[in-house]
């Protein structure tokens, strides 16, 4: 008997080839869409789950009296391994390392790389796994390095590498050999090799290179370095809160002793906390509208099966009076619509297989494989089709199973017309969510279009930077100036800067200034840049007071900084002008610097926060830079980036020119916004498929239901833009509702996300607008299509449906 109703099942799909494909491919674009955001989710939710004693670790944060005068995720470098001497009962490991890039070289292969310098416990407290090499000695001699297996084969062309030699150049200049003393396997994605998208490290030198790198890992003023702990069974970071505190009372300096609360982040959810839990935002975003696509998918199901189903009432008329049984008559429908479900879950795997590369592309996350999952999804994927295919199948069933054999046989609709305004509802639903989500992807792309076309306050065309090599004395400070002129006497090059910043919202750390002569207690935080005389022109930075420096940097400049124009405010001068001249301090120090100049505010950050307070330094004071940025003049960018290439090598031989434009900079401080755009436009391709799809579902079981009246209507003189507008009027009526609807929900949502930005744009009506214009001129187009067809057939032949 079950493989009778397969049997049936199959020939009623196979006899209605084109409403089934329609129906498997609306179902199977949701489940494939779905499937897909699972897999995103899933990745991020296990990332640092695969770590050793996951549940045990904790990062070290850094809660700030005054925000701004260090960085959350970093600590002070001597707390980890303090703790874990004084406090031996409740740390059971320590890790903490320095990030860093240099210039490394093998032979004629010079690229600029990210190190990590740390501890020799990395590998033990986390259980990462040497391909090659041995990881209890691996960080234990000085110039040794273990190297992921991507860089390994960048230099090498092979993985087993061990024992080879590759040049890291210092920040003094100085140039080393580092003997490769460990592969790493493959590693997933975690918080301590790659603390986030921006911190991918494939060479890890122990923490004894950090004298040649120039850089300290030690010292109770130093709180710019990572700090991770493991915790002994039983205890938990409200343990340690005491203990902390109580070390940093006793050996921190007054500054970060006043100012500093360091406390404890489970590992385990510190990628989703992380940056105001920016990721957390984004799997719950993404995931309702996953969710909201899957159920516009199940109701079109369902819609264009009960649709469907009305065609089969003199099937089961005969069925009846051959003798069938209901409860058969039941199985059979609800066997055709499992089996259909069954199809389109085939289907949405094999979309999942296609698409997962461009899933992939637009999220920046590499999405796993099919067959990756934990068995139980799968078994989750079954029991979704049995219940959807039992959702669709049991209206239809119970409903014409209940007919009279003779109202079967004279096709009587009876109680199926019931369901109509239900199934109209529906599809409301399906309209609204199409509507909300398109409305939703118009506004995040107006307000993404702000952050790269607004007034930045600065000018980013034709910007390009890279890293030079570094060698932090007076010396090279002096020579980087001199290749710095010469490289602006490039007829392709408008002005070159030597910095330590670019505006990508990365600088040295905050500090406190007060002018002087007033209280030190009044002391506001700003933001410290540290650039040449010739940042502001390079970069287009209006002046309101005073110069950016010197034309030519002498010695005077050491004592002079520029501030920004919120810097000036806050200080409590009413005019850029009342500031020049003046002095500022910084507590604790005995050396003012004077105010020499005073810029317009521009965006060093990302416009998600408010413009903060900048204090900006000459950089042959502080001798730290990390940048050249180049203004090329307009014209063949390719051939002033080649000319630019070429004298670089000549000026700079061995050092690799890595350049990138200043767009791709700004573009990574909106990452998310960028992935959650791509998403939400592609989340409105599927979704108005879907809802189309439902308006053909319920065109389709309206005009089969109305073929006799249009043959009626015909006979009297009714044309056919009449017959197409009787329908449009009816399905015209659900668009507007949705409408009313979907624009106030919209507008309540977009304004909620629109809130977590200092700026914004302000929401018009263009995006209601545009997206219900679109989806009623899809809706008038289809339901036209549809129509059109009956509505020219011969009057005679739809007189004779019944």
């Amino acid at each position: 008997m079950l493989k009778n109703y397969f049997t049936i099942a199959w020939r009623s799909l196979w006899k209605n080839k084109a409403y089934s494909l329609i129906n498997i491919l609306g179902l199977s674009a949701g489940i494939a869409f779905t499937l897909l955001t699972a897999a995103y989710v899933w990745g991020e939710l296990n990332v640092n789950h695969d770590l050793k004693n996951a549940g045990s670790q904790y990062i070290i944060q850094s809660k700030w009296k005054v925000p701004g005068m260090g960085y959350e995720m970093a600590t002070i470098a001597q707390l980890p391994k303090t703790l874990k001497e004084v406090y031996p009962g409740l740390v059971a490991n320590y890790y903490h390392w320095d990030g860093v890039t240099s210039n490394v070289s093998k032979g004629d292969k010079h690229f600029r790389e990210s190190i990590q310098i740390g501890d020799s416990t990395l590998f033990n407290m986390y259980g990462f796994v040497l391909l090659h090499g041995n990881a209890i000695t691996a960080l234990n001699e000085p110039f040794s390095a273990v190297v992921t297996q991507r860089l390994a084969m960048k230099y090498f062309g092979s993985t087993n590498v061990v024992g080879q030699t590759l040049i890291i150049e210092s920040f003094k200049g100085e140039k080393h050999g580092f003997t490769i003393s460990g592969v790493l396997n493959e590693l997933p994605q975690n918080s301590v090799t790659n603390i986030n998208d921006n911190n991918k490290n494939d060479i890890f030198l122990p923490s004894k290179a950090a004298g040649f790198l120039g850089r300290s890992m030690d010292g109770w003023n130093n709180n710019v370095l990572v700090g991770y702990l493991e915790l002994k069974k039983g205890f938990t970071p409200r343990d340690l809160e005491q203990p902390m505190r109580q070390l940093i009372k006793e050996r921190a300096p007054a500054q970060t002793r006043d100012n500093l609360t360091p406390y404890l982040v489970p590992l385990e959810s510190y990628y989703l906390d992380a940056n105001g839990g920016v990721v957390k935002k984004m799997i719950f975003t993404i995931s309702s509208i996953a969710f909201f696509i899957l159920l516009m998918a199940v109701i079109n199901f369902v819609n264009i099966c009960i649709g469907r189903s009305s065609a089969r009432m003199k099937e089961m008329g005969i069925r009846k009076v051959l003798g069938s049984m209901r409860k058969q008559l039941i199985w059979q429908f609800l066997v055709e619509s499992v089996v259909l479900v069954m199809l389109a879950t085939l289907v949405a795997m094999a979309l999942y297989l296609f698409a997962r590369p461009y899933f992939s592309d637009i999220l920046g996350k590499d999405i796993m494989g099919l067959f990756s999952f934990p068995w139980y999804l799968y078994v989750g994927i079954f029991l979704f089709s049995i219940f959807t295919g039992v959702l669709a199948g049991i209206y239809p069933a119970l409903v014409l199973s209940s007919l009279k054999s003779v109202d079967s046989l004279k096709g009587k609709l009876g109680l199926i017309k019931d369901g109509v305004l239900f199934r109209k509802a529906l599809v409301v639903f399906q309209f609204s969510s199409a509507a909300i989500v398109l409305i939703g992807a118009i506004i995040m792309s107006q307000q993404i279009s702000l952050f790269f076309n607004g007034n930045l306050g600065f000018n980013k065309d034709y910007v390009v930077y890279a890293q030079v090599p570094r060698d932090w004395s007076d010396k090279g400070v002096k020579k980087m100036e001199v290749i710095r002129y010469q490289l602006a006497q490039n007829p392709d090059v408008s002005s070159a800067s030597l910095s330590w910043e670019i505006p990508d919202g990365a600088n040295g750390g905050g500090f406190l200034v007060y002018r002087q002569g007033t209280d030190p207690k009044q002391a506001i935080s700003v933001q410290g840049l540290a650039t040449d005389n010739q940042y502001a022109l390079t970069y287009n930075i209006p002046m309101k007071a005073g110069s950016f420096f010197t034309p030519r940097y002498a010695p005077g400049d050491s004592g002079k900084v520029v501030i920004n124009e919120t810097a000036a405010k806050a200080l409590g001068w009413a005019h850029p002008k009342d500031a020049i001249g003046q002095l500022i301090n910084s507590p604790g120090s005995n050396a003012p610097a004077t105010v020499w100049g005073v810029t317009a505010d521009f965006h060093f950050g990302s416009m998600q926060y408010k413009i903060e307070p900048i204090s900006i330094t000459n950089v042959n004071f502080t001798h730290y830079y990390r940048f050249f940025s180049f203004k090329l003049k307009p014209g063949d960018m390719q051939k002033s980036i080649s000319s630019l290439q070429k004298q670089w090598s000549t000026l700079l031989p061995g050092a690799p020119f890595e350049y990138h434009f200043i767009d791709e900079a700004i573009a990574s401080l909106y990452t998310n916004e960028i992935q959650l755009k791509k998403a939400s436009f592609m989340a409105t391709i599927i979704a108005i498929v879907i809802v189309m799809l439902g308006v053909l579902g319920l065109i389709s079981l309206s005009i089969q239901k109305r073929t006799k009246e249009i043959g009626v209507r015909k006979v009297l003189g009714a044309s056919v833009p009449g017959i197409i507008n009787l329908f449009l009027k009816e399905f015209l009526v659900v668009v507007v509702i949705a409408g009313l609807i979907s624009c106030p929900l919209a507008y309540l949502i977009m304004h909620n996300w629109l809130d977590g930005y200092a700026y914004r744009i302000g929401i018009n009506l263009y995006p209601f607008a545009a997206t219900l214009i679109s989806l009623t001129t899809l809706t008038i187009l289809l339901i036209s299509v549809q129509t059109i067809k009956t509505a020219l057939r011969s009057p005679v032949k739809s007189l004779r449906t019944e």
